[in-house]
């Protein structure tokens, strides 16, 4: 069976006791009957050794899962111009455009940035697979900033270590709906795949241990411009977060207000500031990315109050 995908977990302590087929299907796009059949056809390993369904998960497991070829996989390089932030022979450093996938998927193999990525690298980390190569974290569709990618498997392997290690900085700005009356605060919540939705994450008793810092930058009048530094990198985890305290992402198609008083592509969500060790330098490296020129638009309206 051809593998063009492999997917790399660690339990964490919250996931003690969960069943492996729950806990991948909270933690993937695919169903929990796509989960079984992976299982059962001998393509998750813990902790390098198959197991069944009802396997329960323990703290620091590493669960491997191998994505068998479903279709024919073309995924070709393509000559899509890239805002490279830093690069050398480890790391190439993007400032992801908002609207732009990160890593092909079933039925969308074309205009990602690993298309963009393989036209421009001669060599990328193989451990993700076909569809990932050197992709070690992700932002949303509609989410833009800065994002490290990987250029061979030593740079691969220490950055995901940094990103278990949670010692990776992730600082985001967002526009939110509402007025936030503290200067700062701290949401503390559990995220997990919402229990009627699948496609969408929420938090839940028994999600997976989540941690956001916001501050507030300026107010206006229906809205705030935040800042927020994620300890944690669940899925879709700010604008789950802010939209749990009342205060979704403005533009948010997911978990935003129905009726959106702006016409933009997607949620005002911008990765401004990544910072990790640079994987065979050894020393802390931190880069920033301008807020993209809508963000900046939206931000002339609020302060003129016009809407």
């Amino acid at each position: 069976m051809n593998v063009v995908d492999k997917i790399v977990l660690q339990g964490e302590k919250e996931d003690e006791g969960k069943r492996i087929d729950v806990f991948l299907a909270a933690e993937l796009d695919y169903t929990r009957s796509y989960i079984k059949k992976l299982i059962v056809d001998e393509l998750v390993f813990v902790n390098g050794k198959t197991v069944k369904p009802s396997y329960k998960v323990k703290e620091n497991d590493e669960v491997v899962v191998n994505i068998p070829e479903a279709e024919k996989i073309d995924v070709l390089p393509e000559n899509i111009p890239l805002d490279i932030l830093y690069e050398d022979d480890d790391i190439i450093v993007i400032n992801k455009p908002q609207g732009m996938v990160v890593h092909p998927a079933p039925g969308n193999y074309s205009g990602t940035l690993v298309n963009a990525l393989l036209y421009h690298c001669k060599n990328l980390s193989g451990i993700n697979g076909i569809l990932r190569p050197g992709i070690v974290h992700r932002l949303d569709k509609d989410t833009s900033g800065v994002m490290v990618v990987a250029k061979n498997d030593k740079a691969h392997i220490s950055l995901s270590n940094q990103i278990k290690e949670r010692s990776v900085f992730k600082k985001y700005v967002a526009i939110v709906e509402g007025v936030i009356k503290d200067e700062e605060g701290k949401i503390e919540a559990p995220i997990g795949r919402h229990p009627v939705d699948r496609k969408k994450m929420a938090v839940i008793e028994d999600g997976r241990y989540a941690l956001t810092l916001y501050k507030v930058l300026e107010r206006f009048k229906e809205n705030t411009l935040i800042e927020a530094v994620i300890k944690t990198g669940r899925t879709h985890q700010i604008r789950v977060h802010m939209a749990y305290i009342g205060h979704p992402v403005v533009g948010d198609p997911v978990y935003g207000f129905k009726k959106q008083k702006f016409k933009l592509e997607g949620q005002a969500l911008h990765s401004s500031i990544l910072g990790f060790v640079h994987p065979t330098k050894g020393v802390y490296m931190e880069f920033e990315a301008p807020l993209p020129e809508y963000f900046v638009r939206l931000i002339e309206i609020l302060r003129r109050s016009t809407y």
